[in-house]
């Protein structure tokens, strides 16, 4: 009798557990709903205004070159938010803050219909950054959401796959369509404005009503001079590479706040050691499943953000040069677009993948792939077939990538730092990034002169940034190598109360 309890007992515990599993991946599932829609808007805006770049050039009567300080603008503003969001989403709710966020992305965005000056317009641009932001958030959401059934990590890297498949199809959608907007509007640019607004507008009530908050940790606190020391770092560091870009490496001066901001991170390291709950842990970020997270994902930064403007302009060039494609605007979209294509099929392949092997095989393998796309740019880069195939091969692997690493990070936090661990990944992504626009910007702009036609760069111009971005990620995968072989894998349930039970003692007959 003692055995049939025993049996039915655990039965029952077991059945609890499995409930408990299928109720966290149904809440799971419906949240991915959601979130999806907010990726398919983060997607709009980034790919919506860079058709339109000409046409807002001449709105607000600047010159191209002035466009710099709007991507500058935002990429500072980022770099220097996302943490702070993050840590606040850990502290009081992965929602409220994604709220606010959207809050000021919306703010932003209507600002820039009426903007109509070359400095509101810098302000809305850069303010319009916030939703940088969200996919940290989302991440650890999603990650809350299902560490109490022990396959948050599994759960993550799938949902992360589809969400950077809304992310690059919302991408693909505004690239595609701002163009025909503007036209069909006989070229009012504030008209045509208003349409990410309006969606950034509508994504604010389907986070407010469709999204469940996450169970911050209780008893947190605001590092907030710890805070103050990073975003004076990264402000130094993120500004001397937009001025090494804008200035040239001529300049002495770039160098210094370049410096200045490296070594501000002494007292930054040495104060965050000290604080009971500090801004950045350091010690979760040396472990071995984190540290070479944080830096791939800088290093991936390098052809994610700082490649895409090379690869079209080199797509652009005449090939009376003796290199370059010789496209048209139209083919370039055409070929950016069947990039953004690998980029959806590499997200939708990494859960496999790691199902298949393990999550830290297909993050080693994802990284190659960026490393052979990117150096087989060196041997072939003079037919549009092989820029292709190199775009493809690079693109399944940045696309796992884009997704892979937030989950990554999210994984090997603790409780109550997923979102600050996760976003991460998106500062030194971003840092990455702008370290890469300004050397490539001067690489580049060094060799013009020996191009054939007016403006066009050399083609040991194109040779060096390939070869930057497939080192850069070759990097990254011998990194990850260092990364225990069982990491982000999923974990037993955590946090789960036991089922009750009554003291099976007194249930024992005492009669004969």
């Amino acid at each position: 009798m003692a055995r049939d309890s025993t049996t039915t007992g655990g039965a029952s515990a077991t059945g609890w557990r499995t409930s408990i599993r299928g109720s966290a991946a149904g809440i799971t599932a419906g949240l991915i709903g959601w979130l999806f829609l907010v990726e398919i808007t983060s997607g709009v805006l980034q790919g919506y205004y860079v058709p339109l770049i000409p046409d807002l050039v001449e709105h607000l009567g600047i010159h191209d070159a002035d466009f710099n300080w709007f991507e500058a603008a935002q990429l500072l503003l980022s770099a220097l938010v996302v943490p702070i969001l993050a840590k606040l989403g850990d502290m009081f709710g992965h929602k409220r803050v994604l709220l606010v966020s959207t809050v000021l992305t919306a703010g932003a965005s209507w600002w820039l219909v009426v903007a109509g000056d070359f400095w509101s317009f810098l302000a809305a641009w850069a303010l319009q950054g916030f939703y940088v932001v969200w996919l940290p958030l989302e991440i650890a959401l999603i990650f809350e959401r299902g560490r109490r059934s022990g396959t948050g990590a599994s759960q993550t890297r799938r949902a992360a796959g589809l969400l950077v498949v809304a992310l690059e199809a919302g991408a693909i959608i505004g690239a595609l369509s701002s163009g025909r907007i503007l036209t069909a509007l006989g070229g009012d640019i504030p008209l045509t404005m208003m349409l990410p607004a309006v969606a950034v507008t509508l994504v604010f009530f389907a986070i407010l009503f469709g999204v469940p908050e996450s169970e911050p940790l209780p008893g947190r606190t605001l590092d907030l001079a710890g805070f103050v020391l990073l975003s004076l770092a990264l402000l130094l560091i993120t500004s001397g590479l937009t001025f090494l870009r804008l200035n040239g490496p001529q300049t002495w001066w770039v160098w210094g706040l370049i410096a200045i901001g490296v070594l501000a991170f002494l007292p930054f390291g040495r104060h965050e050691l000290r604080q009971p709950d500090p801004a950045i842990d350091l010690r979760v970020l040396r472990q071995p499943n984190m540290w070479p997270v944080q830096l791939t994902a800088g290093l991936i930064g390098i052809s994610l953000l700082g490649a895409q403007a090379p690869l079209s302009t080199y797509a652009g060039t005449p090939r009376e040069n003796g290199y370059g494609l010789g496209l048209d605007a139209g083919d370039i979209s055409t070929l950016i677009g069947a990039y953004l294509i690998s980029m959806i099929v590499g997200a939708l392949l990494f859960p496999l993948v790691s199902r298949w092997a393990t999550p830290r095989i297909a993050l080693i393998i994802a990284a190659s792939l960026v490393a052979v796309g990117y150096l087989l740019f060196l041997p072939f880069h003079l037919e549009t077939w092989q820029v292709f195939l190199n775009m493809a091969i690079a693109g399944l692997g940045s696309g796992a990538l884009v997704g892979a690493m937030p989950a990554a990070a999210a994984a090997a936090a603790p409780r109550g730092q997923t979102g600050v661990a996760s976003a991460l990944t998106n500062t030194t992504k971003t840092i990455g990034g702008s370290f890469a626009s300004a050397v490539f910007g001067v690489v580049l702009f060094a060799g013009a002169a020996q191009a054939v036609t007016a403006g066009a760069s050399s083609l040991s111009g194109y040779l060096t940034v390939w070869a930057i971005c497939g080192a850069g990620a070759l990097v990254a995968a011998v990194l990850l190598c260092f990364v225990p072989k069982l990491a982000f894998a999923d974990a037993a349930p955590v946090d789960v109360e036991p089922e009750p039970r009554i003291d099976p003692a007194p249930e024992r007959p005492t009669g004969p």
